[in-house]
């Protein structure tokens, strides 16, 4: 498949409307039409996928690393070898995530990211850190955990020059109201995480612009019956869209039922949270400043907190489909794309339809990756 014109024939589509079996053609590294019958005029070269199923590229918009390489590294080519891993995989978009640093470290991490992006290879950078709660810090340094502070963030959002995609923010901080206000003027999507925030300081979060949870259950004050938290403010506020770890190790599968059954999938956002160790075997990581053992795929900190995990999105798209009831494969996939792409304000990915990106996920019948396509090219060939 080149960059010009071909079309996917016989492909099982996940289209906005369902399921269907069809036709996609590409244009341009870009979907130009897709159908049913007979082939468009246009249709140059066919690739037959064989009847196997045809999703939207995964996009993960909370993914630390992976392939032995960090996003809070700043040598592009360190840098890229994360994008090339992902994208094998089945993840189309990815945006750089970051943990908590020093005030200059993430000044230059986030102008790394900048220059990234500006180059196509990613959709913008993530700060899990620093504003978040030195009580639900998880797998960030303590030591480098701030207070929200506007003159800090205008210099980070100076230095990310406009391609910060989403930061993380503990409501129950002093000064935090103000920093989601500013973030939502400057087109930042804001998330609540990390935090011992109680219901009603999350609620006044998303009355400020806060729009999404993070890691939902994972790093946050538990929800109960008499003061719901932030978990209880999430599931019932139509606003919000939640982000879930599905990696077996975050979340129990009943845990994500009841996340998906509240909220539905269309405002659950599969993310991987996933470290340098993706896609590498047991051993010794750095996450940040941190040291993680990872044994069984399972990422854990000297003390035993889950530190990460080390998945990629097409794999919490199968497990979700195989363990948590009432998930099929069209609400998972939408989940681990469109919804995501949408919550963050990504254009033109996350769906299969006419003008969007040629961003594909070809799945065989167990629902392992077959084939992928990036804008237009084949980067694993079916």
């Amino acid at each position: 498949m080149g960059a010009n014109t071909t079309t996917l024939t016989n492909a099982r589509l996940l289209t906005p409307e369902g399921f269907r079996l069809g036709w996609l053609h590409i244009e341009r590294g870009r979907i130009r039409s897709l159908g049913t019958g007979a082939l468009p005029a246009e249709a140059g070269p066919a690739v037959d996928a064989g009847g196997r199923t045809v999703l939207p590229g995964a996009v993960d918009v909370h993914v630390h690393g992976g392939a032995g390489a960090a996003f809070t590294e700043t040598d592009p080519e360190r840098l890229l070898s994360i994008v090339r891993f992902n994208r094998e995989q089945g993840v189309t978009t990815v945006v750089g995530g970051l943990v908590a640093a020093s005030p200059a470290d993430t000044l230059a991490q986030v102008a790394a990211l900048a220059e990234l992006t500006e180059a196509g290879e990613i959709a913008g950078s993530y700060l899990e850190g620093p504003w978040i709660s030195e009580h639900r810090h998880g797998a960030h340094d303590p030591a480098l955990l701030r207070e929200p502070d506007l003159a800090e963030f205008a210099q980070i959002v100076k230095a990310g020059r406009g391609h910060i995609r989403m930061i993380t923010v503990a409501p129950e901080l002093p000064g935090a109201l103000d920093l989601i206000r500013a973030a939502v003027s400057e087109g930042i999507t804001v998330a609540v995480g990390h935090t011992e925030a109680t219901y009603d300081q999350a609620r006044a979060a998303f009355d400020a612009g806060a729009s999404m949870a993070t890691h939902l259950y994972n790093a946050m004050r538990p929800l109960n019956h008499r003061e719901p938290g932030p978990i209880g403010a999430a599931l019932t506020d139509e606003r919000i869209v939640l982000e879930l770890i599905n990696d077996g190790v975050h979340v129990h599968p009943a845990a994500a039922q009841v996340a998906f059954d509240a909220a539905g999938s269309e405002r659950i956002a599969l993310v991987t949270d996933a470290m340098a160790a993706t896609g590498l075997g047991d051993g010794t990581y750095s996450l940040g400043k941190l040291e993680v053992r990872v044994e069984g795929g399972r990422a854990l900190l000297a003390d035993g907190t889950i530190a990460s995990s080390t998945i990629v999105l097409p794999d919490a798209i199968r497990r979700a489909v195989r363990t948590v009831p009432g998930v099929d494969l069209a609400a998972a996939a939408r989940s681990a794309a469109t919804v995501p792409a949408r919550a963050l304000g990504i254009p033109e990915v996350g769906s299969l339809e006419p003008g969007f990106h040629a961003d594909l996920l070809v799945l065989d019948d167990d629902l392992g990756v077959a084939g992928v396509v990036h804008r237009g090219e084949w980067v694993r060939p079916l």
